[in-house]
């Protein structure tokens, strides 16, 4: 079936939620905390997409959503800005999340939204586009290295749950074409 890459609207957040909490249970499955993957609420995370969405969350009017669309059932989701780190050259953007429902892995969902992400980033005037990654995701390091993004060396603790999990931060450069 047809796989549609589109810009989110406030109508898409309960299924946004939806694949962002179970790609987070999915992927980060012995990677995190358990206790804190299982206290994650669908709820409260479209509620807080709405908000962003709304503009009464705090977000710049530079982020850009986009969801994959598959027979009107919304399978991925996506989410790009400018670049939050204070070590990065002006003109970055970030790359702040990339999220497909675990039963759509593996079939093409990721590579199409994050050539959509890489080629919006490069329309809006973003010279290079970062991302971070926890360390010891493999599956996740190895779809980054193939979409053109190469660890930079920085690396830094995440804090979940009150456990430290190790993230490093992926770049590429980017071109007008993407």
């Amino acid at each position: 079936m047809g796989l549609l890459v589109r810009a989110m609207t406030a109508d898409d957040c309960d299924a946004v939620a939806a694949v962002r909490i179970g790609g987070w249970r999915w992927a980060y499955a012995g990677l995190m905390p358990q206790a804190y993957l299982d206290a994650m609420s669908v709820e409260e995370d479209a509620a807080d997409q709405r908000a962003r969405l709304n503009g009464t969350g705090t977000t710049d009017s530079r982020v850009v959503n986009v969801v994959a669309e598959r027979a009107g059932t919304v399978v991925g989701w996506g989410c790009l800005g400018p670049c939050r780190d204070p070590d990065v050259p002006d003109g970055a953007g970030e790359l702040y999340a990339l999220y497909v429902g675990p039963g759509h892995v593996s079939t093409g969902v990721g590579r199409a939204l994050a050539r959509t992400l890489v080629e919006r980033a490069a329309v809006d005037g973003f010279s290079s586009l970062v991302l971070w990654v926890l360390k010891e995701n493999d599956r996740a390091r190895r779809f980054y290295e193939k979409a053109g993004f190469t660890p930079d060396g920085a690396e830094e603790p995440f804090d979940v749950g009150g456990a430290l999990v190790p993230e490093v931060r992926y770049a590429r450069s980017l071109t007008r074409a993407g």
